[in-house]
């Protein structure tokens, strides 16, 4: 869905910032995933070109097929060659300086109400073989608006709340703190997930 489509349909968006953002610089993006508003919830708040990269089931929804064919990478993550393609893809966009936005969950799970579930490794990996600086991104409410793609409860006019946390450096981590990295930025995604969403 785009911004102004969304805004047709009563759907806003409100972002709260932890700190300033040097939009200048490009980033390693990780928000949580649980609707389809997510990727629009993104691009609102991205000021500078990015990248996504996503499921390749994407290409067959309506709804993101044409989005996802302009501006993203595509990966079918039950293919080995299809993921190192897309992690190749996603190297070459963050050395043309672009920001890669990577849910770190790897899809939208079943459940419902969502959770936060464990992050796959992937972002954290791109983000310090390129020493760029990850921006987690908490999407707090959107799946109360629409959940996944909306085909079990629906959709309802409503604001979508987004937490920008903190930018976390990279530089001069070494690839033996990546595990530690991971689990940092989940804990601190999910204080902000949890708190709003008792």
């Amino acid at each position: 869905m785009t911004i102004l489509a969304a805004y047709s349909v009563g759907i806003k968006f409100k972002i709260e910032y932890e700190s300033d953002i040097d939009w200048s610089k490009n980033y390693v993006i990780c928000p949580n995933h649980t609707s389809l508003l997510d990727i629009t919830a993104v691009t609102y708040l991205c000021k500078q070109p990015i990248s996504f990269i996503g499921k390749s089931e994407l290409l067959h929804n309506p709804v993101t097929r044409t989005f996802f064919k302009t501006i993203d990478i595509a990966v079918d993550r039950s293919s080995r060659v299809s993921a190192f393609k897309a992690f190749k893809q996603a190297d070459k966009a963050l050395k043309e300086g672009k920001s890669l936005v990577i849910f770190p969950e790897g899809k939208i799970d079943d459940e419902f109400p969502p959770r936060l579930h464990e992050f796959k490794s992937g972002s954290f990996r791109l983000a310090l073989d390129n020493e760029v600086q990850l921006l987690p991104v908490v999407i707090v409410d959107a799946w109360k608006i629409l959940w996944d793609d909306g085909k079990k409860f629906g959709s309802r006019p409503g604001t979508v709340h987004i937490k920008v946390l903190k930018p976390i450096t990279t530089k001069n981590l070494s690839a033996v703190e990546l595990a530690s990295l991971q689990e940092r930025v989940f804990t601190q995604m999910q204080y902000h997930w949890k708190t709003p969403n008792k």
